[in-house]
Order: structure tokens, then sequence, then C-alpha cells
């Protein structure tokens, strides 16, 4: 396990995590906002340009997030027609999700503080970011806790219970 604090979370979770993914990704955020990342020279580009090119070579990949996306964010989302539901994309909301949890390729997990956000995960100048820390970890047993609950939230396990059926425009659970 290992302890990371504000610029680790770009380098670790994104430069080494997300954009080296071979085949899968999950994400578990409260908030999703257009994040930029580097691209190619001086450039930099939403994250979603970067998870376009990630599933052109198979990986699937799912957000869970708790609240409805930034406008930029789903106008970028709109403009990436080969980002489609449900074709190794996904997105979920589930309006009791708080949990920030990055999970890619079953090799690599964090669970911390920090939202997908350019503040949250340190893409911003240090003058803009948040106070964020969090845990990464590589055991197989630790990711497969991760794993297990992310899933269970997914797959609608809460949703029976959870008390907020009447905020949640696509319940889970049928």
């Amino acid at each position: 396990m290992r302890f990371v604090t504000d610029r680790e979370h770009f380098e670790m979770l994104v430069e080494e995590g997300i954009l080296k993914a071979k085949f899968r990704i999950w994400i578990a955020t409260a908030n999703v906002k257009d994040l930029h990342i580097p691209g190619g020279g001086r450039r930099s580009l939403p994250l979603l340009h970067h998870f376009a090119k990630l599933q052109r070579t198979g990986v699937t990949i799912r957000i869970l997030h708790g609240a409805k996306p930034s406008t930029p964010f789903r106008n970028t989302l709109a403009e990436l027609s080969e980002l489609h539901q449900g074709e190794g994309f996904e997105m979920q909301l589930c309006p009791r999700v708080h949990s920030k949890i990055i999970i890619v390729d079953n090799k690599f997990a964090y669970t911390g503080s920090a939202n997908l956000t350019g503040a949250g995960i340190g893409a911003k100048s240090t003058r803009n970011r948040n106070f964020e820390c969090g845990v990464i970890t590589e055991k197989s047993d630790e990711i497969q806790l991760l794993e297990e609950y992310f899933d269970n939230i997914w797959m609608g396990s809460f949703c029976e219970k959870c008390g907020r059926r009447s905020v949640c425009s696509t319940p889970v659970f049928s």
C-alpha cells in the first residue's frame, strides 16, 4: 500500500494507472468534470478523448458517479460519438455514491478523497488543486475488496433499501 497526496494523484492515478490500462478501468466518484490532461506537446485533452483511445484498444470503462456530470463533460461526451453507453463505456448515476475508487486491470487500485476532477486529481496548478490524500495498492486481496464493493453498487445490491429512489433518475434495482 502506498500513501499519495497532491500532485502524486495525477502521476499515479492518471499517468501510471488509467492511461496504461490494458483491459478495464472502474471509477467511482462523487463528481465528474471535464478533466483535461496532457495529450501530446503543449496541448491538453479531456480525459474522455483518452478514454476513447483506450476503448479502441479494447479497454472497457465504467464510471459510477453520485451527481450529474458537469456541462463541459457532457458536451465533450456528446462530441465523441465512439464512446457509446454500453459498448465498452458505461456510466451509472447513483445519488448515494460518494466513494472515490479507481481500479485498473485488477492490478492497481486507489481509494481516497479525490474526485474525477482537475482539482481533485491534481491536474491543475498548485494554487488551484485540492488537498487530497489516498492509498494505492497492488495487493490482489485489497483490490478484490474494492472491486466487490464497486460491483455491489453497480449491480444494485443496495438499491432496494437505499431510500433515495425518488431522487434516483435510473435506479439500478428494478
